[in-house]
């Protein structure tokens, strides 16, 4: 017989309703015939059995159907809910986006507005009609130019504008300020998505930039009261004119020297009215002086430094400084230096001749003072430049009162001298600092980062402080270590000097300790003082310029610039400084060095020849001094005759060749300027008198000192001493030149 499988009699492709259809028609039709007919075979029962089949099928068919709607129902269920999660969530950042205190959009990745809160394009209320999703940052950008409310800057278009906006928005990340009209202030901050897209946020800054401005303006107050206050404690009277030559301020100490007419000195006075009133008080020392004073003031741009001597109403003796400031205005000074002439007139009664040389270089001390003293009220780049060329007469000064120890003077001259020569170092020192303050500020400080044993600094520095502490009756104890740094040696002698000799100025008893410890990787040179410590509130003040610590009972020495100038400086070699102190029980400032490893040890320094005994070592030694200016190389040639040397003094190249061939003698040894005229330098004046001359050591004297100029004279085999000339320095560099096993050979001076 014959089997049917049920399944052969459906069509599996179509919807399980129609199959279940077509199975119960077929398992009816199947029942009526088991019902009609007779079949011996057994026929009619192979048809029931066939029906069964087909109606479980059915049953079986119609239960996965069911599962099947049961399954559709619970996601549809379930899609339902996450539509309203969705929706929930949408709305949730719309109120939080609409919460933020700023303004807020967001652009997508094709640079199309998505969405925005109600104070987006705050302070434009023209933009509000055309914010709309879909919007092109670039036409956004477009309607923000061309807004009333925008503010430009003066001489902006709004293309240069929308250039500069759409220059930022390709930036990943950009912050900046939008200027609206009223005076109001947009700061725009724009970021990035990981989708690409754009956020951005638009804050009310008005506020904030108003403060700033009103702060700014307030700052800038105190520096105008900070100079009054400078100009009016300084020892020089000094006038200030405007481009225009119009009188714009001067300071008490000038009415006081001048004493003019109440209501004379006012804001706004011409400076041809001041001179015409006062120029009959005054007599030049220089017949051609006012002609030259009127001229220089009239004559423009880039004019040179002027000074004149004049005798106020035949009493009083003033220096008078012109010097061009920035903005084509000038300045002028006027020095009483009535004392300095009184102290040269009675010097003269000893030495005609020493009396015409000390009176020149008394008046190169007193610029160089008044100098100094306007470059420590201005602190300017015009103020630096100022106080460099004053090292050159200060240079001869030095000189001239160094040859003074030899004369048999009275014993009033020679406490004037020794006056003067104190004065002298003084204001060294005060030029040394401003110089230093305005290298380290202006970022044009050299740096020569070498290996080197750190006791090559210390020891020195004991031998140079022993005597200043032993004078105030402190102990000065400097511990050596045999630790090698990695640092620059002249920046790192010039911290340790100004924190050593702060320690001495501010304690008054007790003693000063300077040793080194190992910290880490680095060695940490550390100078205690057992002084009266420092406030809390003072201690970010003492690092300030020109600020000083005054106590009760203790004179204020300096102008307040070494803590400054030892800030600075730990900052440019990367150093760290640290300050730990207590009231009351003194205070340690500690720097810490890189330590290095330590190489062969270096030779002892050989004992350099005192003065004295120098001196006597000198007789009869042939010295060649190039230098171009006549009072510097008058006042190296008496300082080196007073040690019996003999002298050839010329002021350039040309006339040393032409002496030498004159005289038929070589020079010993040569003292050559730098700088000298028609802008030849004095390496090359060396090597043409050895190419005369053949091997003879040389020295080139110069304020200038940047690294380049001592490479180039090491190079040359020339040494090199810095202006102004130390006596004892100069003899010591003759003493060992003589001393030398190679005798007076070109490579035995020591670079100084």
């Amino acid at each position: 017989m014959t089997v049917f499988d049920a399944r052969t009699l459906v069509d599996p492709t179509e919807s399980l309703e129609r199959q279940n259809a077509k199975l119960a028609k077929i398992a009816g039709v199947l029942m009526r015939r088991v019902e009609q007919a007779t079949d011996a075979d057994g026929a009619a029962y192979a048809h029931f059995q066939r029906a069964l089949t087909l109606e479980g099928e059915v049953r079986a068919r119609t239960s996965e159907l069911e599962r099947a709607l049961s399954l559709l129902n619970d996601t549809n269920l379930r899609l339902t809910e996450a539509n309203r999660a969705a929706d929930r969530a949408r709305a949730d950042l719309a109120n939080a986006i609409e919460a933020v205190q700023e303004g807020f959009a967001l652009f997508d990745a094709d640079d199309r507005l998505v969405m925005f809160n109600s104070r987006f394009g705050m302070g434009m209320p023209d933009m509000r009609r055309f914010l709309r999703p879909g919007l092109p940052f670039a036409d956004y950008v477009a309607r923000v130019a061309a807004s009333p409310s925008l503010s430009l800057p003066k001489g902006e278009t709004p293309r240069d504008w929308v250039a500069a906006r759409l220059q930022r928005h390709r930036e990943t990340k950009a912050i900046f300020n939008v200027r609206l009209v009223g005076d109001r202030w947009i700061q725009v901050s724009e970021y990035r998505t990981p989708e690409g897209g754009t956020a951005i946020l638009q804050t009310d800054v008005t506020d904030w930039i108003r403060l700033e401005r009103q702060e700014r303006e307030r700052m800038l107050d105190d520096q105008a009261r900070f100079i009054r206050a400078t100009l009016d404690h300084i020892n020089q009277g000094v006038s200030i004119f405007d481009g225009h030559e119009r009188l714009v301020g001067w300071n008490i100490r000038l009415d006081e020297l001048l004493s003019p007419p109440a209501g004379l000195l006012r804001v706004g006075r011409s400076f041809d009215t001041l001179f015409d009133r006062f120029s009959p008080e005054m007599a030049f020392r220089d017949p051609d002086g006012a002609d030259r004073l009127m001229a220089w003031v009239k004559g423009g741009l880039r004019r040179p430094p002027l000074k004149l001597e004049v005798t106020h109403r035949g009493a009083r003796i003033f220096d008078v400084f012109a010097q061009e400031m920035p903005d084509q205005g000038f300045v002028v000074s006027f020095t009483d230096v009535t004392a300095e002439r009184r102290a040269i007139d009675a010097m003269a009664e000893a030495n005609e001749t020493l009396e015409l040389r000390v009176h020149e270089r008394t008046l190169a001390l007193a610029a160089a003072a008044a100098e100094a003293d306007r470059a420590n009220a201005s602190k300017s780049r015009f103020v630096a430049a100022a106080s460099h060329d004053l090292l050159q007469p200060l240079s001869a000064a030095k000189l001239f009162l160094s040859s003074l120890n030899s004369l048999d003077l009275d014993p009033e001259p020679r406490r004037m001298a020794e006056r003067a020569q104190n004065a002298l170092k003084s204001v060294e020192a005060i030029l040394g600092s401003l110089l230093d303050i305005s290298r380290l500020d202006s970022g044009l400080a050299a740096v020569e980062i070498s290996t080197f044993p750190v006791s090559r600094i210390l020891r020195p520095l004991r031998e140079e402080f022993q005597p200043l502490a032993r004078a105030r009756g402190l102990e000065l104890q400097v511990i050596d270590s045999g630790a090698w740094v990695r640092s620059d040696p002249s920046h790192l002698r010039r911290i340790l000097q100004n924190l050593i000799a702060n320690a001495i100025r501010y304690t008054p008893s007790g003693r000063v300790l300077v040793g080194a410890r190992r910290r880490g990787g680095g060695l940490r040179i550390e100078v205690w003082d057992t002084g009266p410590g420092i406030e809390e509130d003072k201690r970010e003040l003492i690092f300030k310029e020109f600020h000083r610590i005054d106590k009760p009972g203790m004179t204020a020495e300096g102008v307040g610039l070494g803590l400054a100038i030892v800030e600075r400086a730990c900052q440019l070699l990367d150093h760290r400084l640290d300050l730990e102190t207590e009231p009351g029980r003194g205070a340690g400032f500690l720097v810490t060095v890189p330590l290095a490893p330590p190489r062969a040890p270096e030779p002892p320094a050989r004992e350099a020849a005192g003065q004295e005994g120098g001196a006597r070592d000198l007789d009869d030694v042939i010295v060649l001094v190039i230098e171009n200016d006549a009072e510097v190389r008058q006042a190296m040639a008496t300082l080196l005759e007073r040690w019996g040397v003999s002298c050839f003094d010329v002021a350039g190249e040309d006339a040393a060749l032409e002496l030498i061939d004159e005289v038929g003698v070589a020079p010993d040894v040569m003292l050559v300027d730098y700088h000298l005229d028609d802008g030849r330098h004095g390496i090359d004046a060396v090597a043409a008198v050895r190419r005369r001359c053949g091997p003879t050591p040389a020295a080139i004297l110069s304020a200038d000192r940047t690294p380049e100029l001592r490479a180039a004279c090491h190079a040359a085999e020339i040494a090199y001493l810095e202006k102004p000339v130390d006596p004892d320095r100069l003899m010591r560099f003759l003493a060992e030149i003589r001393a030398a096993p190679l005798g007076w050979g070109p490579l035995s001076g020591p670079a100084v």
